[in-house]
């Protein structure tokens, strides 16, 4: 990262650099146009960091997986780069641990998810737009755990979730790891741009022929802007525009970031554990966590939360995902397994004040909000971020490439009508 002292005047000025961010940056760099990156944060990368909790676990406090990774940007980059990607198969597809999820229930729970994404599919074609909870059989003893999938997934429940977005999402199926960690990976793409840190942007006055920036370091001006912080911060007014953007704001309250958390465990008796393994149990309930034990085969556990539940947990204070984590590994495996846990490190997304949640979701009947969001105002200011990626929404290489097609806008010479 070339860090940059704070401008007075400059051509292009883009605000946040998370993966959006850094993926416009790098887009503009043979532009001959002079770019700037402002940061609320005192690091790059957003809600793509890694924490190194030991000397040898990597620790995503955000994003982790390379998603749809055939067609994922950062696979290239990765390899660009000279960073190893792991193809390990995900844990989530397999059997889990012990004998807490028998092969029999494990088998009916593939099938009646299955089917619940076979209505969403057949539901998408139709105009009218619903709740995705309506698609749940009444009655289905697999409704919590196919809502919880949701949270795992959308950081929110299906009866906050759109039918149409949720069918959107393009889900390749294939997914891979950055054994050095996905935040890593983000902050060395991000390497060569030019950022100003700790700077927190409050108002964008665009009511004059020059756009002024009125930031927690002082004013500057620019020639055009690319705005790509969370929908929160928009829809909470906590970067507020003059004239105002009414349409905006109203696009970014019905794409809110839902909540996902994950808790790392240290485990000291790795004996008898699989790597890569996987520990979830037919608990039948919504609010509960899911386990990737011992990833990299590292002597830990990570634990993964969502939705109302991680929220709550949130609220609880630090700490708490870890003894929930805790709690319920000892209700699967037995109370011995407790002496052998410690904790190591864990996310709270919804209490972070630059991302307020972790990834959007479109409320029902609000699908077309990402495009309504993404599209340029008057030529000179520019929207990125997950939120506004067609497909690839709540992903690193979704709002990577919504970063390079806001750049393409910015430098297409094409009047804006």
């Amino acid at each position: 990262m070339s860090e940059q002292n704070f401008p007075s005047s400059i051509d292009v000025a883009i605000i946040g650099a998370g993966a959006a961010g850094l993926g416009a940056a790098r887009a503009l760099e043979q532009s001959g146009l002079s770019v700037i990156v402002l940061e609320a944060r005192d690091r790059i990368g957003g809600r793509a960091f890694t924490r190194m909790v030991t000397p040898e676990i990597a620790f995503d406090v955000g994003c982790g997986w390379l998603h749809s990774a055939n067609e994922n940007s950062f696979v290239g980059i990765a390899k660009q780069l000279g960073i190893a990607i792991d193809k390990t198969h995900p844990p989530w597809g397999e059997a889990s641990f012990g004998d807490v999820f028998p092969k029999r229930e494990r088998a009916a729970f593939g099938k009646a998810i299955d089917k619940f994404y076979d209505r969403v599919w057949r539901a998408s074609k139709k105009k009218a737009d619903a709740p995705a909870a309506t698609l749940l059989v009444p009655g289905d003893p697999w409704n919590p755990m196919i809502d919880a999938v949701s949270t795992y997934v959308n950081g929110a429940e299906l009866d906050r979730v759109s039918i149409h977005d949720l069918e959107a999402y393009r889900d390749t199926g294939i997914n891979w790891r950055i054994r050095e960690g996905y935040g890593s990976l983000v902050a060395a793409y991000g390497a060569p741009c030019p950022v100003v840190l700790n700077c927190a942007v409050e108002l964008i006055d665009h009511s004059g022929l020059s756009i002024k920036l009125t930031t927690t370091q002082g004013t500057l001006t620019a020639g055009k802007v690319i705005i790509t912080v969370p929908t929160n911060l928009i829809a909470d007014e906590t970067i507020r525009f003059t004239p105002e953007l009414p349409t905006k704001i109203e696009a970014a309250r019905n794409l809110p970031l839902g909540v996902d958390d994950k808790v790392m465990l240290k485990l000291s008796d790795p004996n008898g554990f699989p790597a890569d393994g996987n520990l979830r149990a037919a608990t039948m309930r919504t609010a509960m966590g899911t386990y990737h034990l011992r990833p990299f085969g590292h002597d830990c556990i990570e634990g993964f939360f969502g939705g109302r539940f991680a929220r709550e947990l949130e609220d609880a204070g630090d700490g708490a995902f870890a003894a929930q984590a805790i709690d319920e590994i000892a209700e699967l495996l037995g109370n011995d397994i407790r002496r052998k846990l410690t904790p190591l490190a864990e996310s709270r997304w919804a209490h972070d004040p630059f991302a307020r949640g972790a990834c959007s979701h479109a409320r029902p009947g609000h699908a077309g909000a990402r495009a309504v969001l993404a599209a340029p105002v008057d030529g000179r200011l520019f929207f990125a971020g997950e939120a506004t990626s067609p497909q690839f929404f709540s992903t690193a290489h979704g709002a990577r490439d919504s970063g390079e097609r806001a750049a393409r806008e910015l430098l297409d010479p094409t009047p804006v009508s």
